[in-house]
């Protein structure tokens, strides 16, 4: 790659990770990007994938003292993350990616609804709680399925799993979309390890294309957005935030449809 290429992906990647720390989707700025310099699909987003790791590190980093509070809860979420993210990695590796036509649009659909919704099942989640003084916020079955789906979809294409993730999280628990942001940044980050893990693996087995190049380059742009944009989502009001969301999940569903 030249050195203007190498300098497109780099402000790419820093874009991408300021919107993965404060609201996720930053890959379908990387990806139009990788694609467009002549990787193939399936090498550009496992080179994405790789190399979004260190946005979502940056993004948790920002959240770490609330993260400590909640480390408890959110184990089993972290264990049904990795699971998620081996099962979708395979799927990636071994299977036709032409059922992303169908599937992503669904996904991201179905994430800008939990968004729009999400005050009413809120209010609904905060008065089963109330009326149990030690429920676990994020102990419900519906949430574990749901953390489970994402993870699968994270671990196959990555693009717009942070949507999906504070939809569900923020939906499911009762709270309000920026105080779930830190543990949505951490599940990310369990998923993109994992399916990078994966990847990287795959590739010194000769099964997977990584332009390592990109990667490196990328990471560094990635871990300074990632950062930045998981500090400025704890300093916005809640509702600037689920606008932002819906805004990308708009964004990106039209780009899902028009590809």
């Amino acid at each position: 790659m030249s050195a203007i290429e190498l300098c497109l992906l780099l402000l790419a990647a820093l874009a991408a990770g300021s919107i993965n720390g404060a609201v996720g989707s930053g890959s379908l700025v990387t990806l139009p990007v990788l694609l467009a310099l002549g990787l193939d699909p399936a090498a550009a987003v496992t080179t994405n994938t790789i190399a979004m790791v260190t946005s979502a590190l940056g993004g948790t980093l920002a959240y770490r003292k609330e993260l400590r509070e909640d480390r408890m809860h959110i184990r089993s979420l972290r264990y049904i993350s990795v699971g998620g993210a081996v099962v979708g990695s395979v799927l990636l590796l071994t299977t036709s990616s032409d059922a992303l036509d169908v599937i992503v649009p669904i996904l991201i659909g179905f994430a800008l609804v939990l968004v729009i919704v999400q005050p009413w099942l809120a209010a609904m989640a905060r008065a089963r709680a109330a009326s149990r003084s030690d429920d676990n916020p994020f102990g419900s079955l519906g949430l574990r399925v749901s953390i489970l789906g994402c993870s699968i979809y994270g671990g196959y294409f990555a693009a717009a799993q942070g949507i999906l993730l504070l939809g569900a999280l923020s939906a499911f628990s009762g709270r309000p979309l920026n105080a779930t942001n830190g543990i949505k940044n951490l599940l990310t980050l369990t998923v993109n390890v994992t399916a990078a893990t994966g990847f990287t693996i795959a590739y010194f087995l000769g099964h997977a294309d990584v332009e390592w190049l990109a990667v490196a380059v990328m990471a560094v742009g990635a871990t300074i957005g990632g950062y930045t944009g998981g500090r400025l989502a704890k300093a916005l009001p809640n509702w600037v935030l689920r606008g932002l969301i819906i805004v990308v999940a708009v964004v990106s569903l039209g780009h899902e449809l028009l590809d």
